[in-house]
């Protein structure tokens, strides 16, 4: 992949993830509070600025109260 496209994948990615966020009407300051993570990083990973791993997608579902595959449904590019 290139640079470019891996951007675009975090970008798809973060837009997914915030969209589950919002839909679940839950603050990023919530959203923090029921995992580890904090909500200025889950802002940086809604806006493509932070690539995540395995452990943190399951993280971020576990709070979300989705299984992980929910969070990587979503089109690329």
């Amino acid at each position: 992949m290139t640079e470019k496209e891996v951007q675009q994948l975090k970008e798809a990615f973060g837009r997914n993830l915030q969209k589950i966020r919002k839909s679940k009407k839950l603050s990023l300051l919530k959203m923090s509070y029921a995992c580890t993570i904090d909500s200025s990083n889950i802002s940086k990973i809604e806006h493509g600025k932070f690539n995540v791993t395995l452990a943190t997608i399951v993280e971020l579902a576990t709070a979300l109260d989705v299984v992980p595959k929910k969070l990587l449904e979503f089109e690329s590019w």
